[in-house]
């Protein structure tokens, strides 16, 4: 299957990284390479791009896609978490600016086989690394009812989490719960037909949680974030597109933890403790997205982009 991602908010991005042509930069959530062709496109002979990703298919097809660009490409399977890791390993001690788009790919959603999407029938799996051995149908068929209902709620924030989760206990009863399609079922028969009426599809939620558990995406973004900051050139920019509200929180409090590094009783008239904001924002506000694009890609419909600059 092609691999396919339409990149979210294409411009905006390019236009705030701030692209310098002899600088380094970083994709961390590479995908099929759509914003990636941006940044090696703005890049000369002397400029660096690393792209990472978890998953095999999107370094393959993203390698085939830069393949013409002039700057020195290298590409990486790794966790974004591992940002030190991976430019420690290239002696690198900076970088100019980094990109992390939290969304699935088009790809991962289209490929039936890979079970993130609720729309069609396929083995339980969620995996962006598909080496993990740890996968969807580990979660839903090995998990108690009550780390089921926790995992439910708070990745998810499904109002009917409990209830889901016992009719995936009682139903596993009889045995394996194999399929996207069987989960789809369940889920379908334990929320009320009232609350289903309106709303995303039934499934959203709930397919949404089960992924961030998988991939462990929430302390793996915590992380990063925290990371990338460390490792920006004064003056280099993070960029990060977020598609949910508990991403989007994580990055707004991991950006105002270090824009208020001060740890002084607020009671003090003064600091003290000598703490000082390394990086300023960019944008007040999240950027969003443009009508336009959301008519055209409504994918994009529910992405933030939020912005940090190194001092």
């Amino acid at each position: 299957m092609e691999f396919k991602h339409v990149s979210v908010m294409f411009s905006e991005c390019m236009q705030q990284l701030n692209i310098r042509p002899e600088g380094i930069y970083v994709d961390g959530t590479l995908g099929g390479g759509g914003h990636a062709g941006g940044i090696c496109g703005a890049l000369n002979q002397k400029g660096i791009f690393i792209g990472i990703d978890r998953d095999k298919d999107a370094l393959h097809a993203a390698s085939r896609r830069l393949d013409g660009f002039s700057c020195r490409r290298e590409f990486v399977q790794s966790n974004y978490a591992d940002i030190k890791k991976v430019l420690g390993e290239r002696d690198i001690e900076g970088i100019d600016g980094a990109l992390l788009d939290l969304g699935v790919s088009s790809f991962q959603l289209d490929n039936a086989q890979r079970g993130f999407s609720y729309m069609q029938d396929a083995p339980l799996d969620m995996r962006m690394n598909a080496d993990d051995s740890f996968s969807a149908y580990d979660v839903v068929n090995d998990y108690s009812e009550k780390r089921l209902a926790e995992v439910i709620r708070t990745y998810g924030e499904e109002r009917w989490a409990l209830r889901i989760s016992q009719f995936i206990v009682r139903r596993r009863a009889q045995g394996e719960i194999a399929t996207t399609g069987q989960l789809v079922d369940i889920i379908k028969a334990a929320i009320p037909a009232s609350a289903r009426r309106d709303g995303p599809h039934p499934a959203k939620r709930t397919f949404q949680a089960i992924r961030i558990e998988v991939n462990d995406e929430l302390s793996q973004l915590s992380k990063a974030v925290t990371d990338f900051m460390d490792v920006l050139l004064p003056g280099g920019r993070l960029c990060i597109i977020t598609f949910h509200s508990l991403e989007d929180r994580i990055v707004k409090e991991k950006f105002q933890q270090r824009l208020s590094p001060c740890t002084c009783p607020k009671e003090l008239p003064v600091c003290v403790c000598g703490r000082r904001p390394d990086v300023r924002k960019v944008s007040g506000k999240p950027i969003l997205p443009s009508a336009q694009e959301i008519a055209e890609n409504p994918r994009a419909r529910s992405a933030k982009l939020r912005v940090i600059e190194k001092r």
